[in-house]
């Protein structure tokens, strides 16, 4: 099994940090041991949430990104935990697009941080601070934990398209600023449509072997057999940050094919402010790409809730 360098160190991390193990072979200063060390406890609640350095890429403007995740450790509770103290990325923070709002589970990818260019080997870090627990993760540039989210060198797959309007700007890889900004009003559902495409992977995949003679075999002259079923390709919405909470009618809506992708659902809102929400494109290769980076989309569109009867988007 392949394992890139940064993805077996980011699990030490995540394991061994999230426990109060270690942060750069040393115990931070402020950071309380969970009470099992060195065990990935997993609970319905009542436990402590670990930032993932996914590790970093170059964009395509040849700039550097951080690309970062996290693991809730609690199987049932999603948690809020607002900028500042206790989610905080420093230096040059708190606030430094991380989400607030942390769904259960290992959530792959979930945004970028831009380094500037001489950022060097200077670091980040990342500390979050959840039902009394204290975890703290560093950020860099080494080299052994660079990663291709664009591009996955062996089987030439690329990241699924994201579209807001079926003729819009595509949004592929780690999220970029904000895809959509939208506005509705309180207790309407806002209506969320997007266009979702992929390619699929170019090497070694969807290839089936020649059908043997007889019963059974593949109409038509040489044996041919039907042609590879389309890549698996999923979308799914979430809260990423927000002063309440947010109802999707379909977290997972069905994509029409037929009609260029398009996939519907729609949200809505417990109370007015400003929320954003992620949109997150999987193909056949899965959560986080199976570990290694490649190929999932995100993107990260804006609504501003008011109170009221009537709802308007844009």
């Amino acid at each position: 099994m392949r394992m890139h360098r940064s993805t077996f160190t980011g699990l030490i991390l995540l394991f061994g940090v999230a426990t109060g193990a270690f942060v750069r072979g040393q115990q931070p200063s402020g950071q309380a041991p969970a009470p099992y060390p060195l065990s990935p406890t997993i609970r319905n609640a009542g436990q402590g949430v670990t930032a993932a350095f996914e590790g970093w890429f170059y964009n395509k403007d040849g700039s550097q990104s951080l690309l970062v995740g996290y693991f809730n450790r609690n199987a049932k509770q999603e948690l809020d935990i607002p900028i500042g103290p206790n989610n905080r990325i420093e230096p040059g923070g708190p606030d430094q697009g991380q989400p607030t709002h942390f769904l259960t589970g290992r959530q792959y990818g979930v945004f970028p941080i831009k380094v500037p260019k001489d950022f060097g080997t200077k670091q980040l870090t990342w500390t979050l601070v959840a039902n009394g627990q204290t975890n703290v993760i560093p950020m860099h540039l080494k080299a052994d934990w660079v990663v291709e989210p664009y591009l996955d060198a062996g089987s030439q797959n690329t990241p699924p398209v994201l579209k807001f309007q079926a003729d819009g700007p595509a949004f592929t890889g780690p999220p970029v600023g904000i895809a959509a900004s939208y506005s509705t009003t309180v207790p309407n559902p806002l209506a969320l449509t997007t266009w979702v495409t992929d390619e699929g992977a170019r090497v070694n995949v969807g290839e089936r072997p020649t059908p043997q003679r007889g019963r059974g075999a593949a109409a038509g002259r040489g044996g041919a057999g039907a042609p590879p079923a389309p890549p698996a390709l999923s979308i799914t919405w979430s809260m990423y940050r927000g002063p309440g909470s947010v109802k999707f009618d379909s977290v997972k809506p069905s994509i029409d094919r037929a009609d260029g992708g398009k996939a519907s659902t729609t949200a809505t809102f417990s109370a007015p402010g400003d929320y954003i929400l992620r949109v997150q494109a999987n193909d056949q290769s899965g959560e986080g790409g199976g570990g290694f980076q490649c190929c999932w989309s995100n993107a990260h569109v804006a609504v501003s809730v008011k109170g009221g009867a009537s709802t308007t988007s844009r």
